[in-house]
């Protein structure tokens, strides 16, 4: 048969019906000849090329390339991306704009083609569009693939908003990294203005908001201050407004209530008093600090329904981080250049142990997540990031804003005296107090410090810090509600060796004989209370084995 149709026609053979598809991607043929041995697989390819309909209504794009990128089948939705009729024949990375891979894999077909294996990545467009790719391997006959399939997922929203959260994230950070050198310099007014500057620099440029109301509540009249308004009108930036959930418009019952607002037609909101000139709907939310309302974040605009629950969602993150800076220059302002260290330290330890309690909280849903929900424990990944990285800013602060002649007199270490910078301590106690003396002595020396109340929570958090990197001291008292000091270095021995351990106990309390069995696991370092701030320093600086020079405070 073939024999006779080569005098008149041009033939080109190929081994299976894939490769067939291939070539009728690229020209036109007159006519397809079958191969018995073959049927059962054209038969296969028709039925797929028929499903193309059903295939059509996916949100998803699925096409069938060749193993040069060309595409031979698709479902028609990369049609719509590219705004192409046809994308059959054409190259799949140009037909998309000739996007940038993002990973994880930067060569997802040819890794898939030379593997066997499936491979994922990421592309972007010019047009800042995201579309996740699965790719698999078609299994051939002889067993090496040279076809793919692969699924198209518009991902644009997703990373969009993952890209928002990080950069109101970063935004929240630089609204507390204020230059000491600059604070110095400034009046109280050009401490103020260059906050409220920098705020409304990342809600106008950041969030896209161009109407913005601040107001600080005083705890004791119970009324809401102006402290910025941009687009409102003069009788509303200077109308007086208290906390009551009544008789004191969306504000005052944001303040009242703690609870965010979303006024989406003004003309209909019977709580709406008028902001800006010819505003339609509003999105109101409270400035809240260790629980407690300190101020309202009103923005509003001319259109109705103007916001989403997406907005409501980043102004709640970008407020939180706005509410602990104005906290922070309120302190400030509050005090003389001279007491700045008292301040900075009021600041960290209101927050330390709540902020410990958000760690161990988190890691311990975490524990339970893992392997389950990933989303989730992304999420809780990010709030211990997030938890941190406010610890962190607050050291930042304290170090970089307090005058060196107020740090020498209130006795605390000069720079060249920081000797535990940026090494991390666990301090595991069931007793407040000596939590926040850990807190307070430890982090004036450039510590990091995370307290647990009991054994099975310090597990968690020293399991949980591994992927950071780990605990580099270990402090625990002898006797915790739910285990002993030894039994805790027991079961940190099963992943972490040496236990870098210091237990610590009363003066002639041992029961069961605690310390010496501890001492023959390993643990050589003990600390009897009541302890000088010396002899602390320099056992941790003993189990990190840097130079025990540093004099008491």
């Amino acid at each position: 048969m073939i024999a006779r149709l080569g005098g008149a026609y041009e033939i080109i053979e190929v081994d299976s019906p894939l490769d067939a598809l291939s070539q009728m991607a690229r020209q036109p043929f007159d006519g397809i000849f079958v191969d018995g041995d073959h049927l059962a697989e054209a038969f296969q390819m028709e039925r797929l090329l028929q499903s193309d309909r059903i295939l059509e209504g996916m949100p998803d794009g699925v096409v069938l390339l060749d193993a040069e990128n060309v595409i031979i089948w698709g479902n028609g939705r990369l049609r719509e991306w590219s705004g192409q009729e046809s994308v059959v024949g054409e190259n799949f990375y140009k037909v998309m704009g000739s996007p940038e891979i993002l990973g994880p894999d930067f060569c997802p077909f040819q890794t898939a083609i030379a593997t066997g294996r499936s491979s994922a990545s990421t592309l972007r467009t010019s047009e800042n569009q995201y579309f996740q790719l699965h790719v698999a391997p078609v299994r051939e006959a002889d067993g090496a693939p040279r076809h793919l399939v692969v699924t198209v997922r518009d991902v644009t929203s997703q990373m969009l908003q993952q890209q928002k959260l990080e950069a109101i994230h970063k935004a929240g950070i630089e609204l507390a990294e204020l230059s000491g050198q600059e604070l110095s310099e400034m009046s109280i007014e050009d401490r103020i203005e260059l906050l409220k500057s920098d705020i409304l620099h990342f809600t106008k440029d950041l969030l896209n908001f161009d109407v913005v109301e601040i107001r600080l509540l005083d705890q004791q009249e119970g009324k809401l201050e102006p402290l910025l308004a941009v687009g409102m009108t003069d009788a509303a930036a200077g109308r007086e407004l208290y906390a009551k959930a009544e008789d004191n418009g969306v504000t005052g019952f944001v303040a009242a209530t703690g609870k965010s607002y979303l006024c989406e037609d003004t003309t209909e909101d019977p709580l709406y008093l008028e902001g800006s000139h010819g505003a339609k709907s509003s999105l109101t939310v409270p400035l809240i600090l260790h629980d407690e309302v300190i101020g309202t974040f009103n923005v509003e605009s001319p259109q109705p329904r103007a916001f989403t629950e997406s907005d409501l969602q980043f102004l709640e993150i970008f407020t939180r981080d706005v509410a602990v800076a104005l906290n922070t220059l309120e302190l400030l302002v509050a005090e003389k250049a001279g007491a700045t260290a008292e301040s900075v330290d009021a600041i960290h330890a209101a927050v330390a142990l709540p902020i410990d309690v958000i760690l161990n909280d988190a890691v311990n849903v975490m524990e339970r997540y893992i392997g389950h929900e990933p989303q989730v424990v992304e999420q809780l990944q990010r709030i211990l990031r997030n938890a941190r990285d406010i610890k962190q800013v607050i050291q930042k602060v304290g170090q970089t804003m307090t005058p060196s002649q107020a740090t020498i007199a209130q006795g605390r270490p000069r720079g060249d005296r920081h000797k535990l910078r940026d090494h991390r301590i666990l301090v595991v106690d069931g007793d407040q107090s000596v939590r926040g003396a850990a807190h307070n002595l430890l982090e004036r020396y450039g510590a990091t410090v995370e307290t647990a109340h009991d054994g099975n929570e310090a597990l968690r958090m020293v399991r949980n810090m591994r992927l950071d990197g780990g605990y580099e001291v270990i402090i625990s008292d002898i006797r915790l509600d739910d285990m002993g000091g030894y039994d805790l270095l027991i079961k940190l021995q099963d992943f972490i060796d040496p236990v870098p351990m210091v237990l610590m106990t009363a003066f002639g309390y041992d029961p069961g004989h605690s310390i010496v069995k501890a001492r023959q696991a390993g643990c050589i370092h003990v600390l009897y209370k009541p302890f000088r701030l010396d002899q602390l320093l320099e056992t941790v600086q003993k189990v990190l084995k840097v130079p025990t020079d540093v004099a008491s405070s």
